[in-house]
């Protein structure tokens, strides 16, 4: 059968959690965001998509094009809890999980036709067993590679499935469009669209040298691969790594250091809880940034101090992106715990200070009770200082 993957892609999934809790706002338009002029949409419902509203949006403009929308502040608590249920139960369907980011997974089927004969038959049991036991709705994209598994997952969304046989990937990418390939973003397809590009077969008709002359090495390297439906390499990594962690993609990219630093908050929550809950302590946390010229930078650093909490590593997060930020558009930002080491408590407890033990106990009695299914709130989120 050769190789398979599986991209499983929760659907709007905090709005959806949000919905789940509190029936009454099905049907509406819901925005996940503060209101101000310093925030932006974190994401929304398919309601308010309908409007123009989209992630990384400022909350400013997208109550401008939907002025009846719902704006909930968000839960990451809430958030983490649901997701760990849905990825437990994937990561429990086959061995080759990887989790990329809070609402994003891969599996890995292949060499497990025995089991899974049908890999279409396959991704809708997965999909039943996630509504079932979560009430929450997914997309699966199912593909021989990672990147086409990606693609396919957003085709049908939400509630989609969308299975790519091996040998027609050129013809899905074509089916897309150059507006719907994944990676190409407003700057990048304005610039295809000068050139009288303006269609995947068009753009097959350059060589790669011809691309990477157009575009540089990168991005025209990208662009040749992807539309001939070959993998880039974007979501390469084994299943079982040795870091915990967390991804956002933009579309359209992200301006300004403001804009990016609010997602990092809930994804150093993210990443820490998982962390909480695996018994995993990390002791260097990395930042990824992709740019809108699929350049992409890794940067990490190990503190002199023990991580203890998420606002410790937003805190380096934030250092970080401040440090190497360049100002031009993101595609991607991602988060990582790295040096992970198994146990629950941190080296050199003498560090901590009373108010970090403190920190620290919340955090875990908080990760412990969602295992449970309990919905702890914690009286104060981890509101980051204005910059």
């Amino acid at each position: 059968m050769g190789q398979v993957f599986f991209h499983i892609d929760l659907d709007a999934f905090f709005a959806s959690v949000e919905i789940l809790d509190n029936p009454s706002y099905k049907g509406k338009p819901i925005i996940i965001g503060t209101p101000g002029p310093r925030h932006v949409a974190s994401t929304c419902s398919y309601e308010a998509r309908k409007y123009g509203v989209h992630s990384a949006m400022p909350m400013t403009e997208a109550l401008r094009l939907c002025p009846t929308a719902i704006c909930l502040p968000g839960r990451m608590h809430r958030y983490s809890e649901m997701s760990r249920r849905v990825m437990d139960i994937i990561s429990s369907f086959a061995p080759g999980f990887l989790q990329v980011s809070i609402d994003e997974a891969f599996l890995d089927l292949t060499g497990m036709e025995r089991i899974y004969p049908l890999p279409g038959k396959a991704a809708r049991k997965l999909k039943e067993d996630i509504r079932k036991e979560t009430g929450l709705t997914v997309s699966i994209g199912v593909a021989s590679s990672r990147f086409i598994a990606k693609l396919a997952s957003d085709y049908r969304k939400p509630d989609g499935l969308t299975i790519v046989p091996p040998g027609r990937e050129e013809e899905f990418v074509s089916r897309l469009g150059l507006r719907k390939l994944w990676g190409i973003g407003d700057s990048t397809y304005q610039s295809l669209r000068k050139r009288g590009i303006d269609s995947v077969e068009t753009l097959r008709k350059y060589s790669l040298e011809e691309l990477e002359r157009l575009f540089g090495s990168s991005t025209g390297n990208y662009l040749y691969l992807t539309s001939r439906g070959i993998d880039p390499g974007i979501y390469q990594g084994a299943a079982k790594s040795h870091s915990i962690s967390t991804e956002r993609t933009f579309y359209p990219d992200v301006y300004g250091y403001e804009a990016l630093d609010t997602y990092l908050l809930e994804m150093a929550q993210d990443v820490m809880f998982r962390a909480f809950r695996e018994k995993k302590i990390p002791r260097s946390v990395s930042l990824k940034l992709r740019y809108n010229d699929f350049t992409t930078l890794s940067v990490q650093t190990t503190p002199s101090k023990p991580i203890y909490s998420s606002s410790d590593v937003y805190e380096i997060a934030r250092s970080l992106l401040r440090s190497k930020y360049s100002g031009n558009g993101v595609r991607l930002i991602g988060i990582a715990l790295q040096g992970i080491y198994d146990g629950s408590d941190v080296e050199q407890p003498d560090f901590f200070s009373e108010k970090e033990e403190k920190e620290r106990k919340l955090e875990k009695t908080i990760a412990a009770m969602s295992l449970k299914g309990s919905k702890m709130v914690r009286a104060r989120n981890l509101e980051r200082e204005e910059s």
